[in-house]
């Protein structure tokens, strides 16, 4: 995830007119700060979030092209996205670096004003972050709150550690579990059946822009294959016709 950035004075013990300043959920989705700084609620205080490294960006981005091929593939009606809130405790949100949800959901918050912002009773199915610097943030703090918000799971992708270590909670009644997938394994979800994603390539992706390229490659080429074999049909036809066979009757 990207790293919080505490202030100093966040890290000074608060007077009590600093405390009366924390922010409530509310206040949080219509709160404007400064221009393209996006912050996370922790416990009512605004905590700035800095910007994603290079490898963080190609990372989530393969991450979304590759669920969102996936959901195309399998027709579900799912969506995935980036730098979407959720709601964890009753004064705290996060901001993943990735979430899935289902399509009606995303659609029925579509057009709400205010940050975007999923409250509890709107649950993604999968949040992921992409370790930051600060990892007690994303193994532990985040970990705890998104066991408690119910999150069904929760991915960690660590470029350092080179895993990506899954948590889920299949049972519904004890806490989350997780099972970490090395750089010669693929990533297996209990959401996703089926899907094959490598965590050697998801670590070091290629572009998301280079891919879509190729697809169009294949797509053309296979466009130009039906159009050659329908001009042949067309003449084998012609020949037929001429020589007095129907070809409809073949």
């Amino acid at each position: 995830m990207t790293q919080a950035v505490v202030p100093e004075a966040e890290v000074a013990i608060r007077s009590p007119q600093e405390k009366e300043d924390l922010l409530t959920f509310p206040e949080y989705l219509e709160y404007e700060g400064e221009p393209d700084v996006i912050y996370e609620l922790v416990r009512g205080k605004l905590i700035p979030m800095s910007a994603l490294t290079i490898e963080q960006i190609k990372i989530c981005e393969f991450l979304i092209y590759n669920l969102q091929r996936y959901f195309a593939d399998k027709n579900l009606s799912l969506v995935a996205k980036k730098t979407v809130g959720v709601r964890t405790e009753d004064n705290s949100a996060r901001i993943p670096d990735a979430l899935v949800c289902s399509q009606s959901l995303w659609e029925g918050v579509g057009n709400r004003p205010g940050a975007g912002v999923l409250d509890f009773d709107e649950k993604p199915i999968v949040v992921v972050e992409i370790v930051s610097s600060d990892r007690r943030d994303d193994y532990v703090s985040k970990r705890h709150e998104y066991e408690v918000a119910e999150v069904p799971e929760y991915w960690i992708v660590d470029p350092k550690k080179k895993l990506v270590r899954v948590f889920a909670n299949p049972s519904q009644e004890e806490g989350y579990s997780f099972v970490d997938f090395t750089e010669d394994a693929s990533i297996s979800s209990g959401q996703f059946e089926g899907l094959v994603l490598s965590v050697k390539e998801l670590l070091d992706p290629p572009l998301v822009e280079g891919l879509i390229k190729e697809e169009k490659a294949k797509i053309k080429t296979l466009e130009e294959r039906a159009e050659t074999e329908r001009q042949r049909a067309e003449r084998l036809a012609q020949r037929l016709l001429e020589m007095g066979v129907n070809p409809d009757e073949i």
